[in-house]
């Protein structure tokens, strides 16, 4: 049964943000995916994002926002293509269908299109739309969470932050808690970090579950190397975080890093993400990471590979198509890596509007090429593809501390290459390194192993 809490139709109307549905049922299930969505948290009292989905359609077919959500949580998942998901691609249409056919309201008509836009591959265009949303409705945190996800995807990281602060100010105490963790977060990537860790910190006196805030907290502590901080601060909220299952394996990703930085065994961290996709994504930067240290992790590779390997086709954002290659990389499948590659090639020919595959390559295949180059011991190319690239890198989306994996990388590979002008350009970039992230155990480590390399 819905909880009181959820609002019908006269409460969404109440809020200024009317549902062109009469069902109070479809409303209020509609009010339980969005919940669920921005807590992290399948609610299993409800069936799950799964069985509110089905509840919705069941309770008004033809209620477009219910379609809206239900489709568009499938696609900013990133984990089917349009190209290749026939259903996908079908469902999309059936709402565009639904929306043309019916007298919605103007902002549920933007709603389909930036849908629609984003199925594309255009998550800039589609960021315009349900920017467009937010000036009118404000309060809208369907158009606020898709649009802070597309942000991600894209590394774009001021509009990510000035989007929620944005909106702020009309947001009222009754409303959703998410925001604070929502503008921690894009604080904290444009590098605004003791904002960015108050604002958390007030998310969670609200509400200790909230995991978006635990997340930020999180990613302070890694970029500024606190790293006793951060296992403590983990560690104590663990029972707080834990039940916001579709993060929880994230999070335990970034427990593992603090004990990669202390050099303590990690595995037992990654084992905690379930097997399925998303999850994977974490745990695939945990094994290269042990990798290039030294860390035998093939058996992961493996298990991983049967996670990723059925997605090598789906190109829908490069952030996945980069740690899908280090798994095949890892696992010593060639036919698949360059698969992968090659396809990622012919997108990049006729990209069209989509976003991620106009930057296929300039950005997207150099930093495959540079990943293979590093596997096959050409640490000179390695070098050669991946430096020129160093500030652009951003823009394969992510945050600055998943991406940290590929600075790791050119640092390794420039340290191993036998060209004297990459050794002294690994050093330049760990002093770099030591000066925006200063007590860093990692990093010591790093400068060590290159004086004991080339002194």
């Amino acid at each position: 049964m819905l909880a009181a809490s959820y609002r019908d139709c006269q409460a969404w109307r109440a809020e200024g943000l009317p549902l062109s549905t009469s069902s109070n049922e479809a409303c209020k299930l509609y009010d339980a995916i969005l919940t669920q969505y921005v807590k992290w948290r399948n609610d299993e009292t409800l069936g799950g994002f799964e069985g509110c989905i089905s509840a919705i359609q069941a309770a008004d077919p033809n209620f477009v926002m219910g379609h809206v959500i239900s489709t568009g949580l499938e696609l900013v998942a990133t984990t089917s293509s349009t190209r290749l998901d026939e259903r996908l691609a079908g469902a999309v249409k059936q709402t565009v269908e639904l929306a043309n056919s019916q007298d919605i309201s103007p902002r549920e008509r933007l709603h389909v299109k930036a849908m629609e836009l984003f199925s594309h591959g255009n998550f800039p265009k589609a960021c315009d739309v349900w920017e467009d949303i937010l000036v009118d409705h404000p309060t809208d945190l369907l158009a606020l969470k898709f649009s802070h996800d597309a942000y991600f995807y894209m590394g774009a990281q001021t509009p990510m932050r000035d989007s929620v602060a944005r909106v702020l100010p009309y947001w009222k105490p009754h409303m959703p808690f998410c925001l604070k963790g929502l503008y921690s977060f894009g604080l904290l990537e444009t590098r605004f970090y003791d904002q960015a860790e108050k604002v958390a910190m007030e998310g969670l006196a609200l509400t200790p579950d909230d995991a978006w805030s635990v997340h930020s907290v999180a990613h302070v502590c890694e970029m500024k190397a606190e790293v006793d901080k951060g296992l403590k601060f983990m560690e104590g909220r663990e029972k707080d975080w834990q039940v916001s299952d579709v993060l929880a394996s994230h999070n335990y990703w970034h427990w593992a890093l603090y004990f990669i930085e202390k050099v303590k065994i990690i595995m037992s961290f990654v084992s905690q993400a379930n097997k399925n996709i998303s999850c994977s994504l974490k745990s695939i930067p945990v094994s290269l990471c042990c990798c290039v240290s030294g860390v035998c992790v093939k058996d992961r590779w493996q298990e991983l590979l049967q996670v990723t390997q059925p997605h090598t086709d789906d190109h829908v954002t490069l952030f996945n198509d980069l740690h899908f290659l280090m798994v095949s990389l890892g696992a010593k499948e060639s036919r698949t890596s360059q698969r992968l590659l090659e396809g990622l090639q012919e997108l990049a020919k006729e990209p069209g509007e989509n976003q991620q595959h106009q930057l296929a390559g300039t950005v997207g295949v150099p930093m495959c090429q540079a990943m293979m180059e590093y596997n096959q011991g050409n640490y000179n190319q390695a070098v050669e593809l991946l430096y020129p690239l160093r500030y652009r890198m951003v823009d394969i989306g992510g945050s600055d501390a998943q991406r940290d994996l590929f600075n790791q990388l050119l640092i390794h590979a420039a340290m191993k290459s036998e060209n004297k002008h990459h050794q002294k350009l690994g050093r330049c970039l760990l002093v770099e390194r030591d000066a925006v992230r200063p007590n860093s155990p990692l990093t010591h480590r790093l400068m060590q192993r290159a004086r004991a390399l080339h002194d």
